[in-house]
């Protein structure tokens, strides 16, 4: 398996509606286990295909649950229902994430307690997982990145104009920016 370079924010992959999986096979399947090791190393929480350069609707996600069992699996052609995101200044502490497409750098973002993930897994049997906090808080991330959406474009006023600040003294926002877990040294 292959560690593969994950894009930086300006990348049109990352900005674009992915499309849906419609071949399940040996390419698929190595997609998969490249983005869990490309996941792992980084290392993440989750880590959507756009990320790898790749337009499909796959993530993968690893979380351990307080319950201390380990959360893994992939979820393709996902759809995603959540509870209503609470109004309010989100808080620093509880409420920073960060992406792996926006490396090294965390904001307050509010999210929905709740969701509902439904898909199918690599043998195309149906995913149904019911998650609450963080565990809900990763589907929710992943997700928008298959809908072509950040976590930074949903930041409130304050933080995104803090964020798009970052972004362009790094020099990021250019579509051939990457990085490779594993690497100091952003590629591009």
């Amino acid at each position: 398996m292959t560690i593969r370079p994950i894009c930086i924010t300006g990348n049109p992959v990352l900005h674009t509606k992915a499309l849906e999986v419609t071949v399940f096979d040996e390419g698929l399947r190595t997609l998969v286990q490249d983005m869990y090791e490309t996941m792992d190393e980084a290392p993440g929480v989750g880590l959507a295909a756009p990320q790898i350069g790749v337009n499909l609707r796959v993530f993968v996600y690893d979380w351990d649950a307080e319950d201390g069992s380990e959360q893994r699996g992939v979820v393709i052609n996902p759809t995603l229902e959540i509870s209503e995101i609470p109004e309010g200044e989100p808080d620093w502490e509880a409420e920073s994430e960060g992406c792996l497409s926006v490396p090294g750098e965390r904001f307050p973002l509010k999210r929905a307690d709740r969701a509902t993930l439904r898909g199918v897994d690599l043998e195309q049997n149906p995913v149904h997982i019911e998650a609450t906090g963080w565990f809900a808080r990763i589907f929710q991330h992943e997700f928008d990145h298959l809908e072509g959406i950040l976590y930074v474009d949903r930041l409130i006023e304050k933080y995104n104009a803090e964020a798009k600040e970052i972004i362009q003294e790094r020099g990021w926002g250019k579509d051939d920016i990457s990085w490779l877990p594993g690497e100091e040294k952003l590629e591009g």
